[in-house]
C-alpha cells in the first residue's frame, strides 16, 4: 500500500462550491482506475471544523505502485496540473489498514494526522505501536478506515481516517469533508500490520 496526498491552499474568498462542482463532475472517473485503493475527495473551507483555510485535498491509498505512477504521469493529474498548478505531492510507505464497523456505507468526513518520529526516537518500536493501536482505532463506532504510513524521509507517521459522519476534534488532525470516495480497490487493500 502507498499512500498519497497533495493539498492546494485556495484564497479565503475562493467560490469552494467550483471545487464542490468539480468533483460532482469528475469525481467518479476514477470509480474503476486500475491499482487505486481509493480516493478520497477532501475537502477543507475556511470557518468550517476549525479549519483556517479553504483547501482542496485529495488523498489516495494505492495497492500498486504502477497504478500511482499511472495516474501522476497520466491525464489524471494533469487535469490538477492544468487547472492550479503542480502542487507538491506528499507520500508515504503503508504500514497497515483496516475496516471499520461503517465500511459499507460512503463517509462523509475525514481526519488526517501526522505524528513526528523524535530524532532520537528508535522508529520500529514506534512504529509496532501504532501498528497495535490500529484495530482498536478502526473499531470505534462511525469509522470506515484507519490507514497508517510512514515518510521515512521526515520521519512522520501519518494515520487518515474515513468517518461515516462527521470527524471528532482530535489533538493535531485536520479535519475534512469527503465530497466523493472512488473505491475500485478498497477490497484488495491488504488489512493489518504490512511488514
Amino acid at each position: 500500500m502507498h499512500a498519497m496526498n497533495y493539498r492546494i491552499t485556495l484564497p479565503a474568498d475562493y467560490d469552494m462550491r467550483i471545487i464542490h462542482e468539480r468533483v460532482a463532475s469528475r469525481g467518479r472517473l476514477l470509480d474503476d482506475f486500475p491499482g487505486l485503493g481509493l480516493k478520497a475527495y477532501l475537502v477543507r473551507e475556511r470557518g468550517t471544523d476549525g479549519s483556517p483555510v479553504n483547501q482542496y485535498a485529495p488523498f489516495y491509498l494505492w495497492n500498486t505502485a504502477r497504478g500511482m505512477n499511472s495516474f501522476l504521469w497520466g491525464p489524471g493529474f494533469q487535469g490538477v496540473v492544468t487547472d492550479f498548478g503542480r502542487p507538491a505531492v506528499e507520500h508515504w510507505t503503508g504500514l497497515g489498514f483496516a475496516r471499520g464497523p461503517a465500511v459499507a456505507d460512503v463517509p462523509r468526513a475525514a481526519a488526517r494526522q501526522v505524528l513526528p518520529l523524535g530524532p532520537g526516537e528508535d522508529p520500529a518500536p514506534a512504529l509496532e505501536r501504532a501498528a497495535g493501536e490500529l484495530p482498536e482505532l478502526a473499531a470505534r463506532p462511525g469509522v470506515h478506515s484507519v490507514a497508517l504510513a510512514v515518510d521515512p524521509r521526515h520521519w512522520e507517521l501519518l494515520r487518515f481516517t474515513l468517518w461515516q459522519a462527521a470527524a471528532p476534534d482530535e489533538p493535531g488532525a485536520e479535519r475534512y469533508q469527503v465530497a466523493h470516495l472512488s473505491r475500485p480497490g478498497l477490497d484488495s487493500i491488504e488489512t493489518g500490520r504490512q511488514w
